[in-house]
């Protein structure tokens, strides 16, 4: 039992780094970039809110958790910008040596389940990781809004290139893609987004 404790425990220390780990959006008020752990609690408690927009009933414990896992890999793989298409092309193949890293640190049976998770959120094909996916993908939308352009004016980013996200929103939550068509147009309106 002491040994699976001390596991566990530096999990927990390991995973600690996610504070580190800066992303390209800023927080909503736009005064500094968020971090990948404020990013994962932030979706925890935005798909807790918006789980009754989901498109089938979801599993919300397990909707947080996957959420909570999903950027964990980042703390090795860094964050890679949801428009970098460069950074994208080995992306898939870094989370998945720093998946096997960081949760080969855990117990054996907690190790597969966190994977197990893991590979869910990544392969959007149930309800739950389709929900996931679509509330990962709708809050950088709102922290760039709030943030007047944040992020998409400092890279250049115009609607047709965020509307590619849209699909993935739908997925999960056709109630929330509608809402982002919405506030895309007035992102536009504003020139927080350039057409």
């Amino acid at each position: 039992m002491l040994e699976k404790l001390i596991q566990q425990i530096e999990f927990l220390k390991e995973i600690d780094q996610l504070k580190l780990v800066l992303r390209q959006t800023l927080i909503c008020g736009g005064e500094r970039r968020e971090n990948s752990a404020e990013h994962s609690w932030h979706l925890a408690l935005a798909a807790t809110t918006l789980a009754e927009h989901a498109n089938e009933p979801v599993d919300i414990s397990r909707v947080v958790k996957m959420v909570l896992l999903h950027d964990i890999v980042e703390i090795d793989a860094g964050d890679t910008f949801i428009y970098d298409d460069k950074g994208n092309e080995d992306k898939a193949e870094r989370e998945q040596i720093a998946a096997d890293r960081l949760f080969g640190l855990l117990p054996e049976s907690q190790k597969d389940e966190f994977m197990a998770v893991w590979h869910e959120f990544e392969a959007r094909e149930s309800a739950d990781a389709k929900f996931a996916n679509a509330i990962d993908r709708l809050m950088p939308l709102l922290h760039n809004i709030m943030a007047k352009g944040g992020s998409w004016q400092t890279h250049g980013i115009n609607r047709a290139k965020v509307d590619t996200l849209t699909p993935k929103i739908r997925d999960g939550s056709e109630t929330l893609a509608n809402f982002v068509n919405q506030i895309l147009d007035d992102a536009v309106e504003k020139g927080y987004l350039s057409a």
